[in-house]
C-alpha cells in the first residue's frame, strides 16, 4: 500500500507540478517558517535527510531556482536554505492539487472510525520506531 500510495502521489505531483516529492518535502516547511529560511541542519531534521542528501538536494534546487542558500552570520560553519520568489509560486501552486490527491487517493477512502483507528495505529508505529531509533522523537 505504502509504494502504490506514494507511487501515484509523486506521478501526480510530478505531472501536475513538475516538482518532485523531495522537491516538495523540502519546500513545504520553507514555506512554513518565518522569513520562508531555515538552517540547514534544522531543516535536514525536520525531514529526517542526512547532511549529504539535504545539500545535494538544495544544490539542485538552488539550480532550478527554487532555493538559495545564505550564509550565516552568527556561525560560519552554518547557512540558511532560503525559499525563493520562483519556489514560492512552484510550492502554492503545487499544494492545492497534491492535497487534492492525497484526499482522493486516500483520507476519502476511510470513513470517520477508520481515521481515528488509522492515527492511533501510526501514533503507536512512530512510537515503536522512536523508541528502535534511541530517541523520545522520532524526528531526531
Amino acid at each position: 500500500m505504502n509504494r502504490a500510495l506514494d507511487h501515484a502521489l509523486s506521478r501526480r505531483l510530478g505531472d501536475d507540478s513538475g516538482l518532485s516529492v523531495a522537491d516538495y518535502e523540502l519546500l513545504v516547511p520553507l514555506s512554513e517558517a518565518a522569513d520562508r529560511r531555515l538552517r540547514a541542519r534544522d531543516l535536514g531534521q525536520l525531514v529526517q535527510w542526512e547532511k549529504s542528501r539535504l545539500s545535494k538536494h538544495v544544490s539542485r534546487m538552488e539550480q532550478r531556482g527554487l532555493v538559495s542558500r545564505q550564509e550565516c552570520s552568527s556561525d560560519a560553519r552554518g547557512s540558511f536554505i532560503c525559499l525563493t520568489e520562483t519556489g514560492w509560486a512552484a510550492i502554492t501552486a503545487a499544494a492545492p492539487d497534491h492535497v487534492e490527491a492525497v484526499r482522493r487517493y486516500f483520507v476519502d477512502l476511510l470513513d470517520a472510525g477508520e481515521l481515528r483507528m488509522f492515527a492511533e495505529v501510526s501514533d503507536r508505529v512512530v512510537a515503536r520506531a522512536a523508541e528502535a531509533s534511541g530517541s523520545r522523537d522520532p524526528c531526531d
